[in-house]
């Protein structure tokens, strides 16, 4: 079981820090590159979780997202989608369809349960991040909740576009509800040019390129490290700007937050502070005694949790 806390970082030599992804599956046939957590770095302010996926080309029979319902407790899930579309229900009784420029914010707090799919009909392609926000101490158990935010204050940085999908940006600031300091923003930057982006010196930040090679740099005098999807970019706390640049036509996704304090548990798609609460979450989820509520419209089994860990569900 992942203990995910964030590693105390330096605001001497701010520059990025690049580190690799690694390979998952989700469902039944979405293969992911998964950023967050890392071994050496579990949270980014007080994002836990990130899964790059696509281009993938959905349109034969069978392909696409097939994620069956599942639980969560102690985060709130934030699908983003560059193209394609997601269909989402909830055991709160919501049905959404998701399209690209809309953000999904679900709230678990003490129990929710959805499922995410490729609807029918749906274009070719689909491509998006999923992310985790671990909810602090004080809102862990909070009522579960779910928003849909259709209509996002977009700025023009230069020649680039940017989406406010979380926190703010200058005057921009995003109607999604969070409950520490946080920003997500899709950076849209067209061939040939780069974007220089003002930071916050008390948030880090990650940067994720969604189309292809690119840089970006810490600071005027920072020295540029490429990019590319599979990897994110670390800049620590003292950042004052960040410099983004492509050769093509390239979508970016910036997050970034004071660093989280707070020591986290994390498993399977549990978010907590000890490990009773995961066991008890578990348990409830496998006697489907009510706490997370059922999923109504999605055509097949809800997903059962792995057995726990022997011994101590918290690594040594």
């Amino acid at each position: 079981m992942p203990l995910c806390h964030s590693k105390i970082v330096s605001t001497i030599e701010p520059g990025p820090e690049i580190l690799e992804g690694r390979k998952s599956l989700i469902g039944d046939a979405t293969e992911v590159r998964r950023l967050l957590p890392q071994r050496v770095m579990r949270t980014i302010g007080a994002w836990c979780f990130l899964d790059h996926y696509g281009p993938d080309d959905v349109s034969s029979p069978g392909t696409g997202m097939q994620v069956p319902p599942h639980p969560h407790i102690g985060l709130q899930t934030a699908t983003w989608l560059f193209d394609g579309l997601v269909r989402h229900r909830d055991s709160l009784g919501h049905e959404q369809l998701i399209r690209p420029g809309q953000l999904n914010l679900m709230t678990s707090g003490r129990g929710i349960a959805h499922s995410e799919e490729s609807p029918v009909p749906r274009g070719r392609l689909l491509h998006g991040v999923q992310l985790w926000i671990a909810l602090p101490k004080d809102r862990q158990f909070m009522e579960p909740g779910f928003a849909h935010h259709a209509d996002l204050p977009t700025v023009n940085v230069g020649g680039a576009r940017v989406t406010v999908v979380v926190g703010e940006l200058g005057a921009a600031r995003s109607p999604a509800v969070v409950h520490t300091p946080l920003v997500g923003l899709e950076v849209t930057l067209p061939a040939g040019e780069s974007v220089t982006l003002t930071t916050r010196g008390d948030f880090e930040y990650g940067v994720v390129s969604a189309d292809g090679p690119a840089t970006v740099a810490a600071d005027e005098a920072g020295a540029a490290e490429g990019i590319e999807p599979g990897v994110i970019a670390h800049l620590r706390t003292g950042t004052k700007a960040i410099t983004l640049s492509a050769a093509g036509l390239n979508r970016f996704f910036v997050i970034g937050g004071i660093p989280f304090s707070e020591r986290l548990i994390t498993w399977w798609n549990f978010v907590a502070r000890t490990p009773d609460e995961i066991a008890a979450a578990r348990d409830s989820w496998m006697t489907a005694d009510g706490r997370f509520g059922e999923v109504n419209g999605y055509h097949g089994d809800p997903l059962p949790a792995p057995p726990l860990p022997a011994g101590t569900l918290i690594p040594r």
